[in-house]
């Protein structure tokens, strides 16, 4: 019975350790010291958003993703664009890449989809590899369709776009050397290395909870 004691009590601690942990994690940002601008980024999958309560809870800014190749546009786009800016909040437009289909159809999305706004944030264009493209064409091709459709978003929007790279979009690709464009960075906790030049702005977690919204939140911070 001693060992079955020391053995519960061991098991509660770590369950413990773990809770504590966790609760840490949910609630870390960068500190404010080091990166004075934070903000968030959110999709359809993030559900309604509250923008006022958002604003309370110190988001500097906020992203919306509106499409997604060329033929997705998030559903709740339009509400968190009105949203955002009703809370005065700085917001912006992202656009998922896909792999899969010309990037002059992609941008002719997200121009149907996304006002034209001079205060608005740069868009952003996230580059990531999808589960519903299996296609891998050859690093030259990737360049020249992300180089065209950034010429026609930075057309409709007036500001060069921001390029939203994941690591292992990055290393298959090397974009970040290729694009001479503003990047945003992906990493939970530590400030990402992976790209070839530094990044202006960095994903720093994908589980933060906040007030407003009923899911964890991507949370992002502006370099200094």
């Amino acid at each position: 019975m001693k060992w079955v004691r020391i053995w519960a009590g061991i098991l509660l601690a770590l369950a413990l350790v773990g809770v504590c942990g966790w609760m840490f994690a949910i609630a870390w940002a960068p500190p404010r010291a080091d990166y004075a601008i934070q903000g968030i980024d959110v999709s359809d999958e993030d559900g309604a958003v509250d923008w006022f309560t958002v604003k309370a809870g110190d988001v500097g800014f906020a992203y919306a993703r509106a499409t997604i190749g060329a033929d997705v546009r998030d559903a709740l786009f339009a509400d968190n664009w009105a949203g955002i800016y009703e809370a005065g909040l700085r917001r912006g437009a992202i656009h998922g890449f896909s792999l899969c289909q010309l990037a002059r159809d992609q941008a002719g999305a997200f121009v149907a989809t996304v006002p034209r706004d001079p205060d608005a944030l740069p868009a952003a264009i996230d580059l990531s590899f999808r589960d519903d493209c299996p296609a891998r064409p050859e690093r030259d091709v990737v360049l020249g369709e992300i180089r065209t459709l950034a010429a026609i978003l930075e057309t409709h929007s007036g500001k060069p776009v921001v390029l939203r790279i994941d690591p292992e979009f990055e290393a298959q690709y090397r974009i970040s050397g290729a694009i001479p464009r503003p990047l945003w960075s992906t990493g939970l906790f530590f400030p990402p290395t992976y790209l070839a030049r530094p990044w202006r702005m960095w994903q720093a977690s994908t589980i933060r909870r906040i007030e407003g919204v009923d899911r964890p939140v991507n949370w992002n911070v502006v370099a200094p």
